[in-house]
């Protein structure tokens, strides 16, 4: 999905100031994110991880900015748990005490491609192109270019197209892809390079 959770490569967001010494939580309601996750995804199998990280892009982008990450969570498990209809938004306000915003609705997905590549480590291969509604692994900033395989998986995963949306998901296995990071962001860029996973229906060989 293009979205404001896609910032790779985008500027005009300051510098990344780590934490030193920085707790995993911060403060006391923080580990409640991940205790519904495995409410959610695990005992009740309501839903996905995949289909977690589409509720979290689907956030209204000026929330989704203004959000601490294990807000997001929260708010991805709790909009799940209300299109699941394991609980209403009514009543879910109700128990908040106020306000209680949810992910915008949900975005058609996508189906895996039919045929396999069969990539191998020194393939050549293009990431595809476009726009996309639903949900996607794949960073804006790759779209249309060309890498090289450095690595296949050994494993097979569930398509993250299909699976963000609760659809059936065909298996496939995924591809560390190499860039030339002239190649991303042009003559401009230092002679380094980047490696990005990404699932087989992304690419397409050269």
């Amino acid at each position: 999905m293009d979205g404001v959770h896609d910032l790779g490569g985008v500027n005009g967001f300051g510098v990344v100031r780590p934490e030193p010494n920085e707790p995993v939580f911060h403060e006391s309601w923080e580990p409640i994110g991940y205790a519904l996750i495995f409410v959610g995804a695990g005992e009740l199998k309501a839903f996905t991880i995949d289909e977690l990280r589409h509720a979290i892009e689907r956030m209204d982008p000026r929330h989704y900015l203004t959000s601490s990450y294990y807000e997001r969570i929260v708010t991805g498990v709790a909009a799940l748990f209300v299109e699941k209809g394991y609980i209403t938004h009514e009543t879910l306000e109700a128990k908040a005490g106020g306000r209680f915003p949810l992910a915008l609705p949900v975005t058609p997905g996508e189906r895996a491609r039919d045929e396999s590549l069969d990539l191998q480590p020194g393939d050549a291969v293009a990431v595809r192109s476009g726009h996309f509604r639903g949900h996607a692994r794949m960073p804006r900033y790759v779209r249309g270019k060309r890498g090289t395989i450095l690595h296949r998986t050994t494993h097979a995963f569930p398509f993250a197209g299909s699976a963000g949306h609760g659809i059936e998901a065909k298996l496939e296995p995924t591809y560390h892809v190499k860039f030339e990071a002239k190649d991303l962001w042009s003559d401009a860029a230092d002679n380094s390079s980047v490696v990005v996973d990404l699932w087989e229906s992304y690419l397409e060989k050269i």
